[in-house]
């Protein structure tokens, strides 16, 4: 069962991507990688990693897609682009793409597939462990960094406010 849903995530993951990469259409580009964002997100929990997963789906499936979103709408992107291409470019894309597959080719050779992975440990993405770690190990670093942040937000808002004019 975990196999099939490694190989339907991996496949919609891989479709989505190279349908992303090929629409002529922004807007369906954008839905394209929303797609592949939560089907990466669904590997990171099948891998254990329900706090990465959920980190990745906040960041990058809602901030990050809301910024394409707008920068598309704000360029009005949405009516097919055509680009005319020279010859130059055409070759760099070629060498570019051809030197990709043989890093692939290459690195697949090179992996051994025949051997058992090494035996790690099960609770190394839960959240739980991760608040452990923090919470223990890195208080004083977390809890300076947040006042950092703090800071710089009240910084923000200060050199942001207009004075009022009395009249």
């Amino acid at each position: 069962m975990t196999a099939i849903l490694f190989y339907l995530l991996s496949a919609i993951c891989i479709i989505s991507s190279i349908l992303m990469i090929f629409h002529k259409n922004a807007m369906y580009s954008v839905l394209f990688l929303l797609i592949c964002f939560f089907s990466v997100a669904g590997l990171y929990v099948m891998l254990n990693a329900q706090f990465l997963a959920i980190v990745h789906i906040i960041v990058y499936a809602g901030a990050i897609m809301v910024l394409f979103l707008y920068v598309i709408m704000f360029l009005n992107m949405s009516t097919p682009i055509t680009i005319r291409k020279s010859k130059l470019v055409m070759g760099i894309a070629v060498l570019t793409g051809s030197s990709l597959c043989f890093v692939l080719v290459t690195a697949l050779w090179a992996t051994n597939f025949g051997q058992n992975p090494a035996i790690v440990n099960q609770d190394i993405g839960l959240a739980s462990t991760l608040g452990k770690v923090l919470f223990n190990e890195f208080l004083i670093p977390f809890e300076v960094s947040s006042v950092l942040f703090l800071s710089s937000m009240v910084g923000i808002v200060i050199f942001n406010k207009k004075e009022q004019k009395d009249e």
